[in-house]
């Protein structure tokens, strides 16, 4: 971090700061205006920027405004002469790092320099940090760094090479799918196709056909054979999502394909072997589908052979600002937005809530908070009014039905820390004094809880 651009239409400061710049250590390149230096940020590769705030034609607020459109990374410090104060304050709420005033001594903006390395090492640091959490978080598509999901993630790599049937469960949003993707990516059978079907989309008449494909003149309109979706996964995985929602006439033929490994088109009088890996899906309860006649017990039990359940999101809040984070950095790509941060309170309403959509409407409330948002940071104005609204966490728990008191004061106790903190701006010294109890006992339940500061 020793490449220094330095940008000003006087060729005197040019010549000085140039030199001693150089007797410091540091690489310099000169420019004596904005289109000069924007020639020089792809061959230079600049660390910093020193650029005037008024120069002809083009000046310092001009050239942040195209570095953020580029998103070059350089840190950049604004030199204003007197008079030109207000501009320098300007420039910085537009994003840059610092400005000095001229004249100045060399050690002046030597000084200055080295604050500003001082914090691109710090953010640089920072940087890497998250993207080796996000690497130890990333599993296939699957972003969590919970217990419970890295729990599930050693499961699908123990069992994605087996052929034996798995049965995915859990909320609607959760990331079913996902799963079922990454129990096909990480087995033999990734070279073949996965394909998916939701049983409770396609109209009960037209299920079958779509599943074991037809004859020509099966049926009115079979006016060609076709190939179901059975075949179709042939030597690779088929998921059949929102599998209680399959017909009981259906679950008789589907039961017989699990256990001849055989199919049979609608209008042929023979049956074609098939070699498929076979994963279920549902948010419903199986178990209870099957004592009300709804579901097949022969059929529950030959596919809940390796169960899989993923939690919802409000009982593994450590995940959202991971994939707070992964969303907004999605989303800046996709729209051409800066936006990096929450506010202390946009984040606080978006731990609370209880997310029963979770993960998927996790990820639509951001993308619709980045697109309202008026600044580079979401604010909790920006956030939908259910969010905002949310009726308290604690009082949530308590109507919830739950009856266990270790349970219910786990979940106070989480909320009044995390609450204390955020009053605190992190101090720990503080919150625990706040929450009267020992700095120790609050650093104990900060790690049982796992709440990041």
């Amino acid at each position: 971090m020793r490449r220094v651009l330095l940008v000003d239409d006087e060729e005197n400061l040019r010549v000085v700061v140039r030199s001693f710049l150089k007797r410091d250590g540091y690489e310099v390149e000169v420019a004596s205006g904005v289109e000069q230096a924007l020639a020089l940020l792809e061959s230079f590769g600049p660390d910093f920027i020193l650029t005037d705030v008024r120069m002809p034609r083009l000046g310092g607020l001009d050239l942040l405004a195209t570095l953020k459109a580029k998103g070059d990374p350089a840190t950049v410090i604004v030199m204003s002469a007197y008079g030109n104060v207000d501009l320098a304050i300007e420039a910085m709420k537009a994003g840059a790092y610092d400005y000095i005033q001229k004249p100045f001594k060399a050690e002046e903006l030597l000084l200055t320099l080295r604050k500003a390395e001082e914090r691109e090492t710090l953010r640089r640091e920072n940087r890497a940090l998250k993207q080796e959490i996000l690497r130890e978080s990333t599993f296939e598509e699957i972003l969590a760094k919970s217990e419970s999901m890295q729990a599930i993630f050693k499961t699908i790599t123990k069992i994605a090479d087996y052929k034996t049937t798995v049965l995915v469960t859990g909320e609607s949003g959760v990331g079913k799918e996902l799963v079922a993707r990454a129990l096909h990516r990480r087995s033999s059978r990734r070279g073949g196709p996965f394909v998916a079907v939701n049983c409770g989309a396609i109209p009960e008449n037209l299920l079958e056909s779509e599943l074991f494909g037809y004859r020509r003149g099966a049926f009115t309109d079979a006016t060609t054979d076709r190939v179901g979706l059975f075949e179709q996964a042939n030597h690779g995985t088929l998921l059949l999502d929102e599998i209680g929602e399959l017909p009981l006439s259906l679950q008789v033929k589907l039961l017989r394909v699990l256990q001849e490994e055989t199919i049979r088109r609608l209008g042929d009088s023979k049956d074609i072997k098939i070699d498929v890996r076979i994963i279920a899906a549902t948010h419903r309860d199986l178990s209870a589908e099957t004592q009300a006649g709804r579901f097949r017990e022969d059929l529950f039990y030959r596919i809940n052979v390796l169960p899989i359940g993923i939690p919802p999101l409000r009982e593994r809040r450590e995940d959202v600002p991971l994939l707070v984070e992964h969303f907004m950095n999605r989303n800046n790509a996709r729209f051409g937005t800066n936006i990096r941060a929450l506010s202390p309170e946009a984040r606080r309403l978006l731990l609370e809530y209880g997310w029963p959509g979770n993960v998927r409407e996790l990820e639509n409330t951001i993308e619709r908070a980045m697109v309202l948002a008026e600044k580079d940071s979401i604010e909790a104005d920006d956030l939908p009014e259910r969010i905002r609204e949310a009726r308290d966490p604690i009082q949530l728990h308590l109507t919830s039905g739950e009856l266990s008191i270790k349970k219910t004061s786990r979940v106070i106790e989480e909320i009044l820390i995390r609450r204390a903190l955020q009053k605190t701006k992190g101090n720990r010294t503080r919150a625990a004094e706040v929450l009267e109890i020992s700095h120790r006992a609050l650093l104990y339940k900060i790690k049982d809880y796992r709440i990041d500061l």
